[in-house]
């Protein structure tokens, strides 16, 4: 007997065991991301090493990102500057440019004619923080705000810009903010995506906004920002086929996956067992998204807080709402991109336009926030790519100008997750041009934003094509001072 199993043992020779023993574990890995919670732990192994998440206690769980796409002028929003009023019409100092370049739009600008803000600025709160009168509503809920005056960034044309404050490269292929946070955090709500996508379009001069902009790079496809539409349908082909009820289309998933697990088992390719991951995902949206986008019970004092078009699906009124609903169930990052801010020219008139997009329904969401008891795990973010000239673009007029890119210089404002609230932080010259204290440079940002998420930026990495890469990339530090 004892013969007999030794001469079939001498059989199995080691190609034979080594192929077996990889199918067993492709199943193991297939089955560990069709059941998340399969095996307990919230440690994985990536090449050898152990990455246990969050990295120590976050001080925020989820990212609302309402990102004003096209670059909002500083000069009309939070950086108060009457020097520029004073001094209209006179020339750009060469001492303060200092020969900083432009864009190709102003570069062959004869004059550099200085312009100020069309609207007046207040200070409110106890922060007495200065806001333009564009914004009644957002300087209502000021004392919750830490408002960064100190931003700076390298880009300097939109789309990199924009890219580099999403993925934190000038150029595609990287994985963008939310697909990290899904990579290493995951989503609380095993019916929703970690990371979802929301787009508006304002009055103004638009860019163009790209899905390389929620792109997982690459990361596993799961980690891709879903987007959601203002059609009848908020994710498309999420509804089951006609003529298709759902235990047939359980039964059509369950086959698919069984295939699939064949493939996986054959060619050992992760894409596959991601593909069925997100065929699973889907078929658990479909009872999840119906609901979170209906507003219908949406009370009145919730319909009072954002104003009237939040009931008008697409507008920004609307996505701050939904925001607010993904958000509250568990989904880790909601990025809402909102177009129109690109003033080059008619600055005011575009600007009156934009505030009021923005204005109610922001300050909304952030109240909202904290009547539910949700703002101090929520993390607002508000601003765009870069900020806006203090000299005029073209032809210049008190009530009809336009201002080129900024990167030198611009602001944005924070609320809620673990920032201090009621504060302003950093400052710019009487100008507006340069940065003169606690400059913020966009991987300061970010990796700040990892911090509050509990994640230390320099250790959440993929290794691709045989370099580690983060978010960061290799810059970045934590401004503990924006950290109650």
């Amino acid at each position: 007997m004892e013969k007999e199993i030794l001469e079939q043992g001498l059989n199995h020779n080691r190609r034979k065991f080594l192929s077996r023993l990889s199918l067993g574990i492709g199943s193991v890995a297939l089955g560990s991301l069709l059941i998340p919670d399969l095996f307990t732990g919230k440690q994985e192994a990536e090449d050898g090493l152990m990455r246990a998440l969050p990295h120590f206690a976050p001080k925020a769980k989820r990212i609302i990102y309402l990102f004003q796409n096209g670059a909002p002028s500083q000069l009309e929003t939070f950086d108060y500057k009457p020097l520029l009023t004073k001094n209209f019409g006179q020339e750009l100092p060469e001492s303060i440019r200092m020969g900083q370049r432009l864009t190709g739009m102003t570069a062959g600008q004869s004059s550099f004619p200085l312009v100020g803000s069309y609207f007046g600025f207040n200070q409110y709160g106890e922060s007495r923080a200065w806001i333009s009168s564009l914004f009644p509503h957002i300087s209502s809920v000021v004392d919750d705000l830490l408002i960064v005056k100190s931003m700076h960034t390298e880009a300097i044309n939109h789309d990199p810009a924009l890219t580099f404050f999403q993925t934190g490269a000038q150029v595609g292929n990287r994985p963008s903010m939310g697909s990290w946070l899904s990579y290493g955090l995951g989503s609380e709500n095993a019916n929703l995506p970690a990371f979802c996508v929301l787009l508006s379009r304002g009055k103004g001069n638009g860019q163009g906004v790209y899905s390389k902009l929620w792109s997982n790079g690459f990361l596993d496809a799961t980690h891709q920002g879903v987007q959601f539409s203002n059609s009848e349908d908020p994710v498309l082909y999420l509804k089951d086929p006609d003529g298709m009820s759902r235990d047939q289309r359980r039964k059509m998933i369950d086959q698919i996956a069984a295939l699939n697990e064949m493939n996986y088992q054959e060619f050992n390719d992760p894409q596959i067992t991601a593909k069925v991951q997100q065929y699973e995902m889907a078929y658990r949206m479909q009872t999840a998204v119906p609901e979170i986008t209906d507003t219908s019970k949406e009370p009145d004092s919730v319909i009072k807080l954002y104003g009237p078009d939040c009931l008008v699906p697409g507008t920004y009124a609307a996505n701050c709402l939904l925001a607010r609903k993904l958000s509250e169930n568990g989904v880790r990052f909601v990025q809402l991109y909102h177009q129109g801010w690109d003033a080059h020219d008619n600055l005011p008139n575009q600007m009156i336009g934009q505030a009021k997009d923005v204005d109610q329904a922001t300050a909304g969401l952030i109240t909202d926030l904290k009547q539910r008891g949700l703002l101090d795990e929520t993390l607002i973010i508000w601003g765009g790519e870069f900020g806006r000239t203090n000299y005029c673009q073209g032809k210049i007029q008190p009530e009809n100008y336009g201002r080129d890119h900024h990167p030198r210089a611009f602001s944005i404002f924070m609320a809620g997750g673990g920032v201090k609230s009621g504060m302003v932080y950093g400052e710019t010259d009487d100008f507006g041009y340069n940065i003169t204290e606690n400059p913020v440079h966009v991987h300061d940002f970010q990796a700040t934003v990892m911090h509050l998420m509990g994640i230390d930026h320099e250790k959440l990495t993929y290794k691709h094509l045989g370099r580690r890469y983060r978010l960061t990339d290799v810059h970045g530090k934590v401004v503990k001072d924006l950290i109650a």
